[in-house]
């Protein structure tokens, strides 16, 4: 099937389970290994590398046996390997998402994400805030908090915050918020800690793929900036931008972000 059909296999009970578990697993080990390396006088680049490499060594490991059924993975942290483009299924992961944050401590806003797509779709999948001991997957939707009564929060990078991020909050009188990881920002979403995350300057799949799959099952908004479906698993894995937000803001937030030239 292409990719841009719509027609998406659904994941199994199975799937989502592992989405959970392996996100969990892959934090905890990145939450005693950021003690024990500080223990041992680590510097920051030393975090962020040895982390990246046990996490992503947990996961491909923890994988093998979806590889061997037929599965294929695309990791930030691996070889990017083609059978990815003939296989329905493939798991999209970044074994630590927000490296500058887990070389901060005691920074919390990184993350670590596993997800599934089916044909092109993200159909299971697990953000794991380990900082804060926390997985929020699509086995277990979190129930979205009501409504914030004030202006929209619109949630941004503290180095680098997107042109179309502060173009949205002035077109809807919003206020920025400032965080690390695009999981965490994804996720502050769907906790009800902010109300809309768009990105403009583009991303890697890995970078949005599980928290796309994790704000669809509570119930979000998601889409390019233009409104068009976020599409996975493609030649490049490279996406130029997205859009997650509350669904009652979704038509000004597309409306607004037509008007943008970034």
């Amino acid at each position: 099937m292409p990719p841009d059909s719509p027609e998406v296999d659904n994941a199994t009970a199975a799937d989502h389970e592992l989405a959970e578990a392996l996100a969990t697993r892959a934090g905890e080990l990145l939450v005693d290994l950021r003690v024990q390396l500080l223990r041992d006088g680590a510097d920051r680049n030393a975090l962020k590398d040895e982390g990246d490499r046990q996490a992503h060594v947990l996961l491909m490991a923890a994988l093998a046996e979806r590889i061997s059924a037929g599965d294929a993975v695309l990791s930030e942290e691996g070889a990017d390997d083609p059978i990815r483009l003939e296989r329905s299924r493939v798991w999209i992961v970044d074994p630590l998402d927000g490296t500058r944050e887990f070389g901060e401590p005691p920074r919390t806003d990184w993350a670590v994400h596993v997800a599934l797509t089916i044909d092109g779709r993200p159909v299971a999948g697990a953000v794991a805030l380990p900082a804060m001991g926390i997985t929020l997957s699509t086995q277990h939707p979190p129930p979205l908090p009501p409504a914030s009564p004030s202006a929209p929060r619109v949630i941004v990078s503290r180095s680098r915050p997107p042109a179309a991020a502060t173009f949205l909050a002035e077109q809807l009188g919003g206020q920025l918020i400032e965080m690390g990881s695009a999981g965490a920002k994804a996720m502050a979403v769907v906790r009800g800690e902010a109300d809309i995350y768009v990105h403009s300057g583009g991303q890697y799949e890995w970078d949005s793929c599980a928290p796309v799959a994790v704000a669809m099952a509570a119930g979000l908004h998601t889409s390019r900036i233009d409104g068009a479906p976020l599409i996975y698993n493609r030649l490049e894995p490279y996406l130029p931008d997205l859009l997650i937000c509350r669904t009652e803001l979704a038509a000004r937030s597309l409306q607004a972000l037509a008007s943008f030239r970034g």
